[in-house]
């Protein structure tokens, strides 16, 4: 087919445009990312996103005991984080209405054009020399727990332990912990469901956010976390909970 004189620089553009799409470099841009399938039917995804990008029902985001050295120190996602969300984290830890001790848990909905997940989920990690990976074990429970009280089924989860300036625990070990943690809680959810003590609850997926420099370290813990989850989910006890039961 023949193009008009008229068509023709049309055409032209149109080529550049795409050509233009697929510049060297583009890529750079991509989130990075990874499936990985857990016990329970769970989908464990490494995705290289902060907690103010991802398109979730929920966000779980972790902070240490509240300290003004410790404020100061903090950097990157949980600085971006609060920014988007008109510097109201900051203001619950200043004022000690989230001190942010072990276990401790606020549930907030984001304003309108803040951030994409649809609720934040704040979890205290407690004091920073506490900080071990028990700790880390406990906060997923906790978390899992928290989205099971809820019924979504469809969870972010950003640590923040570096961008808090605290580096005593390899990346990598903190999300085998955590993930562990998660999948041990939702193993223990799904077998009091099958015997009436629990209301239905299903986990899809359980999205771990991480940084570009320690993305697969995050990977590899994610993996060895899944996999310390189902050992330690088959030893335990087939016996119902509830005494008289068959």
């Amino acid at each position: 087919m023949k193009l008009s004189r008229c068509t023709f620089p049309v055409a032209l553009a149109l080529l550049a445009g795409l050509a233009g799409l697929a510049r060297p470099g583009d890529d750079k841009t991509e989130v990075k990312e990874q499936s990985l399938e857990a016990s329970n039917g769970v989908t464990v995804k490494v995705r290289m996103e902060g907690p103010y990008t991802a398109d979730v029902p929920l966000q779980v985001v972790c902070y240490f005991k509240y300290t003004p050295e410790g404020a100061k120190r903090m950097a990157g996602a949980p600085v971006e984080l609060d920014k988007k969300l008109g510097g109201v984290i900051a203001s619950l830890r200043e004022r000690g209405e989230f001190a942010g001790n072990e276990g401790e848990t606020l549930l907030l909905i984001p304003p309108k054009d803040s951030i994409k997940a649809k609720a934040l989920l704040l979890v205290g990690l407690g004091e920073e020399d506490a900080l071990s990976l028990k700790v880390m074990e406990r906060v997923g429970k906790a978390s899992l727990r928290e989205a099971a009280r809820l019924g979504i089924g469809q969870v972010a989860f950003a640590p923040l332990i570096r961008d808090q300036g605290n580096s005593k625990l390899a990346a990598g070990d903190v999300e085998t912990a955590a993930v562990r943690g998660v999948l041990l809680a939702y193993d223990t959810e799904k077998r009091l469901q099958k015997e009436g003590l629990a209301r239905k609850f299903t986990l899809e997926q359980w999205n771990v956010e991480a940084g570009p420099a320690f993305f697969d370290d995050t990977a590899a813990g994610v993996r060895k976390g899944i996999e310390e989850a189902k050992v330690a989910a088959g030893k335990r006890s087939a016996d119902p909970y509830a005494s008289g039961k068959k």
